[in-house]
């Protein structure tokens, strides 16, 4: 039984880690925000609850100091008529009226005894509705709080997606660098191999036949230029 509550627990745990790690970061945002506000919402209707049954010990408060002034002003009136009725001789009407007085003594204590217990309620009541106030207040801020952090989240998730674009150019580029193009050095390297390959081809062309050859007609091409070109000064009168 152990070993399959240990397991269980594995396997939730696994599972809510996986949702977590899937769930988009603007869906949290917005769920933690919304939760946020369904729990305020549920927390202003349970302390007007509060707040309403304090509101109607009030009234019954009222009603009960009424009934008790109600009481004790009958009592006395009752007493009255007893102390008139002896005065007068009149046996019938003590008995009456002290008897009205009684039953009237009773439902006078009652109803202080329900005032009595209405203002302890009350009393609860109050402390109840200040704490359900308090607690709504400070709810509420918390449910502002979150609506500016959520404000503050949703900036750096959007600074966050811009740095993930910028990086995955920067990294296309650095491939594209990398593995497509040729780097500068590899270029310098092939210029200064077909230049030696050059220069040893002429090299080994001058140590031949036809490149010694090839040099002394340059030679006398050089001579026969310089003698048109005297030639040319000449008839120009440019000789010295």
């Amino acid at each position: 039984m152990g070993f399959l509550k240990r397991l269980w627990g594995y396997i939730t745990t696994l599972f809510r880690r996986t949702a977590e790690g899937a769930m988009n970061p603007e869906v949290e945002i917005e769920q933690a925000i919304n939760d946020a506000r369904k729990r305020d919402q549920e927390l202003r209707n349970q302390a007007a609850k509060v707040v309403a049954h304090r509101t109607q010990l009030e009234a019954k408060m009222e009603s009960a100091a009424e009934d008790v002034g109600e009481a004790r002003e009958m009592t006395k009136q009752a007493l009255l008529k007893a102390e008139g009725a002896k005065s007068e001789g009149d046996a019938a009407g003590v008995d009456k009226w002290t008897r009205t007085a009684q039953a009237l003594a009773m439902k006078l204590q009652a109803s202080e005894n329900n005032l009595g217990t209405l203002k302890a309620q009350y009393e609860t009541a109050t402390g109840q509705a200040d704490k359900a106030k308090e607690a709504v207040t400070q709810n509420a801020m918390r449910v502002q709080e979150l609506a500016a952090k959520r404000m503050e989240l949703l900036g750096s998730l959007e600074a966050a997606k811009m740095q993930e674009s910028v990086n995955k150019a920067v990294e296309a580029l650095s491939n594209t660098m990398d593995y497509e193009a040729p780097s500068l050095d590899k270029v310098e390297e092939k210029i200064e191999a077909r230049k030696a390959e050059a220069m040893a081809k002429a090299e080994l062309r001058e140590a031949t036949p036809e490149g010694a050859e090839a040099e002394l007609k340059d030679a006398i091409g050089m001579v026969q230029a310089e003698a048109k070109l005297e030639e040319l000064k000449a008839e120009l009168g440019l000789t010295t």
